[in-house]
């Protein structure tokens, strides 16, 4: 396999911090005797913390980060003090991160602004020291808290791809020429499928300095919302995109049964998806006449825009452009 520095998925045990105990103490000095509880509560344990990077794109960094062990806060002391608490542990991550449980596979937070912080662990409670548990009646306690053990288990962070617009199609439609040619971006293009098995992401200019960003996604194939080739792996990624650009060959045999196919697909896995804004681009349009193209717009559904491109000729590439940017505005608004 291909080596590749996009990471979507990373698995991590994660081991917050003990709580520190609370400590049984009274007050003994020079000339206090006899005094009161005076025993400090523990410090807290370490939380583990997720903190959203806009300028990471791939969960590469974690890749080697296999255990993750947060410190243990410090017993109480007399006079009162609390222990000191644990050290927390931060792991950023990029936008768009998922974090799950693995046992139990539950969701339980995403990440999805720069700056964001969430605590994923948290650290186990510092225990009561036993200045807490004086009373009327029982004026010198012997005992306090022990602190609350931390929490650890396996868990996953997985990516899902941001960018505006997601590039949806079979293996070869041509998805990573047309990137290379719209972008600065350099995926990898050969004649065969699956070229491109990971998120390729870039960066559009567009007019007056603005731009947008479109992702390149893995080849989808029939039965990818059951697994196969690349299945979910795929499919996880598209669930971001404001919009989805449907890539069909203009050499396809049937055009309306690709386009019928990829919307299957995509329905099985998440029927969400079906309310996102679709648009058709039939590359390699520099092989097709006037009336070959009239028989393709023909088989296509009358209420999703489509354009003819050819990614080698740079035909329609502009109004392209400018069709995705104009549908990512008025989906904006």
């Amino acid at each position: 396999m291909e080596k590749t520095n996009f990471v979507d998925q990373i698995r991590i045990f994660c081991r917050s911090g003990h709580g520190g105990a609370g400590i049984k103490h009274f007050r003994r000095d020079k000339l206090t005797a006899y005094g009161g509880p005076d025993g400090g509560d523990g410090g807290r344990g370490g939380h583990i913390i997720l903190k959203g990077n806009s300028n990471l794109w791939t969960l590469l960094h974690l890749r080697y980060f296999k255990n993750v062990l947060a410190e243990d806060g410090d017993r109480g002391s007399d006079n009162n003090r609390t222990g000191k608490n644990g050290q927390d542990i931060i792991i950023e991550v990029p936008l768009g991160t998922i974090a799950r449980d693995e046992e139990t596979g539950e969701t339980e937070m995403e990440i999805l602004k720069d700056g964001e912080e969430r605590i994923w662990v948290p650290g186990g409670k510092g225990g009561l020291g036993n200045t807490n548990f004086k009373t009327s009646t029982n004026q010198a306690p012997e005992y306090s808290q022990p602190g609350l053990p931390g929490i650890e288990g396996w868990k996953v962070l997985e990516l899902k791809v941001l960018a505006d617009v997601g590039l949806v199609g079979f293996p070869n439609a041509g998805k990573s020429t047309l990137l290379s040619v719209m972008t600065a971006a350099r995926p990898k293009i050969a004649d065969y499928a699956f070229t491109t098995i990971v998120p390729q992401l870039g960066m559009v200019e567009y007019r007056d300095e603005k731009s947008f960003c479109i992702a390149d996604l893995p080849g989808i194939i029939e039965g990818a919302a059951e697994g196969k080739g690349l299945g979910h792996r795929f499919l996880r990624h598209i669930e971001r995109n404001s919009i989805l650009l449907f890539l069909i060959p203009a050499d396809s045999k049937h055009h309306q049964e690709e386009f019928r196919v990829l919307l299957k697909e995509l329905e099985e896995y998440n029927p969400e998806l079906l309310h996102k804004q679709f648009i058709i681009a039939i590359s390699k349009s520099d092989m097709l006449d006037e009336e070959l193209r009239k028989a393709i717009s023909e088989e296509l559904p009358g209420n999703i825009p489509h354009i003819f491109i050819s990614s080698a000729t740079g035909y329609n590439i502009q109004p392209l452009k400018d069709l995705l940017w104009n549908t990512l505005n008025t989906t904006a608004n």
